[in-house]
């Protein structure tokens, strides 16, 4: 599945589907300025870092087209992109897609604003091939992590919805299935946002791949009873030494699985990682609105005037991950030099 974000050169506007509709209903969300992808970026309409990062490179565009070339138009439009790269502040590939294509503004010197605009189209789809080309790579260095007959946990959505087609943890397991595999899957729910219940479990009975839906605080329990053999997540953001960023609840999956002795895989491709923060003390950690807690479905859920917690992420200890499943490989411990020498495969 890709066509979740899809970009009408002709008209110059980006359809996102909707993922606050799914399962019960698909929609797109059309942006035809930067500000409104903002909005889909902060509002969740889109939300995956792969996928972030893809939304964000088609944002740059959108603020490339916009205005005219009157005196001052590069600094403008300059300010329009550092507003998309500090829309969200968790997931690297969003500020890591903007100075891509400030990069490519850079080195191509002085250009006009129609020349500039179709660099950034051209770069943005280029961006949005090799997200899924990523994904698909990644995929089949994480399937030999699978064995056959395995049951998978999962948490959060790390599929197609999340990146630009095919997935990071979904995308290992949707290519171990290609192999031949008898996979199953259990999707924690992912508490408040529910990414689990409503993303993950309706991509994988769409590709008919067996799902089922666990709370999320019923994990000790799957796991004593034996009815998980691997962990796959996703991540946000990969320090240098690989501690991962991953949905709130992530870091106590991987304390179970430790315990539990169940192998606890990261997959992500290399540019969520982020060799510029040194660990996971570094990475900032949003925090949402607390009406993602206190309602559901626009029902109150809790008292009124009750503080809540919203974090949206947590970070996962380099120690309790078996292995960070990237477009170069299965990088092993020790994290720090295997991630200095993927990095440098790709410069």
């Amino acid at each position: 599945m890709n066509e979740h974000i899809r970009f009408d050169r002709d008209a110059l506007e980006l359809h996102l589907l909707d993922q606050r509709l799914l399962p019960e209903e698909e929609a797109d969300f059309a942006c035809r300025t930067p500000g409104e992808v903002i909005t889909a970026l902060q509002t969740m309409v889109v939300r995956g870092a792969p996928a972030i990062g893809v939304t964000a490179a088609w944002g740059c565009a959108l603020a490339a087209a916009a205005g005219d070339e009157s005196e001052g138009w590069q600094e403008r439009l300059t300010a329009a992109l550092e507003d998309i790269a500090r829309a969200r502040p968790t997931a690297v590939n969003l500020r890591w897609a903007v100075d891509r294509l400030r990069a490519r503004w850079r080195a191509a010197g002085e250009l006009s604003r129609p020349a500039l605009l179709e660099l950034f189209l051209r770069e943005a789809q280029a961006m949005q091939d090799e997200d899924v080309a990523a994904c698909k790579t990644l995929g089949r260095f994480g399937a030999d992590c699978l064995e056959d007959g395995d049951t998978v946990l999962t948490h959060c959505n790390a599929g197609a919805l999340a990146t630009a087609g095919y997935g990071t943890a979904l995308g290992v397991i949707r290519a171990a299935v290609e192999q031949g595999k008898r996979i199953q899957v259990i999707a924690d729910e992912t508490r408040p946002f529910l990414q689990g219940a409503r993303l993950t479990a309706w991509e994988l009975q769409r590709d008919g791949i067996p799902v089922s839906v666990a709370c999320d605080n019923a994990c000790a329990l799957l796991m004593q009873k034996g009815l998980v053999q691997r962990v796959v997540v996703g991540a946000d953001r990969i320090a240098a030494n690989g501690d991962a960023a991953n949905k709130i609840g992530t870091f106590g999956v991987a304390l179970l699985a430790r315990h539990f002795g169940i192998p606890f895989y990261v997959a992500a491709p290399l540019s969520t990682i982020d060799p510029q923060t040194a660990d996971g003390a570094a990475i900032p950690i949003e925090e949402r609105p607390a009406g993602e807690v206190t309602h559901i479905s626009g029902r109150r859920v809790t008292p009124v005037d009750v503080p809540v917690y919203n974090f949206a992420f947590d970070v996962t200890p380099a120690a309790l991950i078996s292995g960070i499943v990237t477009e170069a490989g299965v990088l092993r411990p020790s994290y720090g030099p295997a991630i200095k020498a993927a990095l440098a495969e790709v410069l």
